[in-house]
């Protein structure tokens, strides 16, 4: 059930935003690499997933019949784009420090180009509902990141462990904005399709997909780490240390999220807070330049 938000009418506005990853270090969270690169697998996934929502949803257009939900659906798009290439340059840094990312990002890219691109052979009845297909999963993982945002806005732990505070930063600024928009796919998919099982369906997917891509994630960069001895591994014993000393999200708390989005009542305005994440970019030092 959505509930009523004081910023029900806010418009989304993509912020020209800008960091200089110039000092940025490694480990950015001072002594904790596997909390580091846990959080850092966002950075390998999201550029090219964002640029997939961007096309996806501009797919859609011709398809809203609902002029302010266009415009909304054209606000998340133009975020969504900002936020690809703010991510893209934290991977250009790690790339430019010898980090070698590019096998599993080039596993991000076939997942996103290939397995879920665009399939022109298809029959105009099926293409549109492949393209509702695509949309679903997007409201799923949509899910996931207000989750995340409403996490980093709240994560006073990373501050007191001394983070790199242009990554906070970015995470904010992200998290804040996904917060904003965090109802727009969801609302998309109900005004195209506004049946249960597809929804339920493609987050169980979405849902299996991700941890799988995380843990590989996270692994990977852990493996490839210069800084760390020869043949350190993740060790997933560091999970309960890290989410209490809160350098992570809670996997409890995760997937008790996860299992809101399943009730028939479920709307995303019912995760985090429109007029704190409002609050965060009227503060943020990225968006605060962007605005001048």
């Amino acid at each position: 059930m959505k509930k009523r938000d004081e910023h029900d009418d806010l418009v989304l506005t993509p912020r020209d935003v800008r960091f200089d990853w110039d000092g940025l270090p490694l480990h950015w969270i001072p002594g904790e690499p596997f909390a580091t690169h846990v959080v850092n697998v966002l950075h390998m996934l999201l550029p090219e997933g964002e640029r997939w929502f961007v096309k996806v949803f501009r797919q859609t257009m011709p398809l809203i019949t609902d002029e302010e939900l266009r415009s909304r659906v054209l606000g998340f798009t133009g975020q969504e784009a900002v936020h690809a290439e703010a991510h893209q340059g934290v991977l250009d840094h790690l790339a430019a420090k010898k980090v070698p990312i590019g096998p599993y990002v080039a596993q991000i890219e076939y997942l996103f180009r290939k397995v879920l691109g665009d399939r022109p052979d298809l029959a105009p009845d099926r293409e549109r509902q492949y393209l509702i297909e695509r949309v679903a999963i997007i409201a799923g993982i949509e899910h996931f990141t207000a989750f995340l945002g409403d996490w980093i806005l709240n994560a006073a732990a990373l501050d007191r462990a001394g983070a790199d505070p242009v990554m906070l930063d970015l995470l904010r600024w992200h998290g804040a904005e996904e917060v904003e928009h965090r109802a727009v796919a969801y609302d998309l998919l109900r005004h195209l399709d506004p049946g249960y099982l597809r929804r339920v369906r493609t987050m169980a997917i979405a849902t299996t997909v991700l941890v799988q891509l995380w843990v590989r994630g996270a692994r990977y960069l852990m493996s490839v780490d210069a800084q760390l001895a020869p043949g350190t591994k993740a060790r997933w014993r560091d999970v309960p240390r890290t989410t209490r000393r809160g350098l992570m999200p809670s996997t409890a708390k995760l997937f008790v999220s996860v299992a809101r989005y399943f009730s028939p009542r479920y709307h995303p305005s019912q995760e985090g807070s429109t007029p704190q994440a409002v609050a965060y970019l009227a503060t943020s030092p990225a968006a605060r330049a962007a605005a001048h």
